[in-house]
């Protein structure tokens, strides 16, 4: 399975940093946040930037790496179904954090608006 950046097609491709479409179904990772990489909610062109960077280790983790993927509830939208990925046993969300490219989920702090 190769992951690129979601364009039309959302059938298997990351949204951002903690979102992605794979087989059709629009998973949210529950354990991380990351910067908006199109709204640049706080932050402006500086969460952006970091919001790029974030989905693109994100991509490559995914892509060079084999993973497991286990799904849950509805997150609160309703519209996509939360999910953990874990390379190597680990939540990609820790390694993204310990990367500096992410948040814990969802009590930490939105570092980058300040």
């Amino acid at each position: 399975m190769h992951f690129e950046m979601c364009g039309r097609d959302r059938h298997t491709c990351i949204v951002d940093g903690d979102t992605i479409w794979l087989d059709g179904k629009n998973l949210r990772l529950e354990s991380y946040d990351t910067p908006e990489p199109y709204t640049a909610l706080c932050g402006g062109a500086a969460e952006q930037a970091l919001a790029r960077r974030a989905s693109a280790r994100f991509r490559e983790l995914l892509n060079s790496n084999p993973f497991t993927v286990t799904t849950g509830g509805l997150d609160n939208t309703g519209k996509r179904t939360l999910a953990t990925i874990r390379i190597g046993g680990r939540d990609v969300g820790d390694i993204l954090i310990e990367e500096g490219l992410a948040r814990r989920w969802p009590d930490g702090d939105e570092w980058w608006c300040n």
